[in-house]
């Protein structure tokens, strides 16, 4: 998830990470962490992300943040299943991951740093 300020509404963090977050802590099917204090309307990411072990890392330079996906501790990932996010074609239109949900995808990123 990629974030342009760690202050987000509950619903963009819901969204963007997949956990539910109810008064006993961040849920995700039958995993809950617990959280203390339990967010409000407003998440602060650093903070949550700090409780539930989630890697978070700055481009300062940018000024953005990216929120990884969470693991079992810090050593595999709990699912395989990507998130959904949209990017455009070669030809400008939007392109959906989620399009490909069921069939095997192979996702290649590069940075030149």
């Amino acid at each position: 998830m990629i974030l342009e300020t760690l202050e987000i509404d509950r619903s963009t963090f819901e969204a963007g990470t997949g956990w539910k977050l109810k008064p006993e802590g961040a849920c995700k099917g039958s995993v809950c962490i617990p959280l203390r204090p339990a967010p409000g309307e407003r998440v602060s990411v650093n903070e949550v992300a700090r409780q539930m072990g989630l890697p978070l890392v700055e481009e300062p330079a940018h000024g953005l943040w990216a929120l990884g996906p969470e693991s079992i501790g810090g050593r595999a990932l709990t699912t395989a299943e990507a998130p959904d996010f949209t990017l455009p074609d070669l030809d400008g239109r939007p392109f959906h991951l989620a399009s490909l949900r069921g069939q095997k995808v192979l996702l290649y990123a590069w940075a030149p740093y």
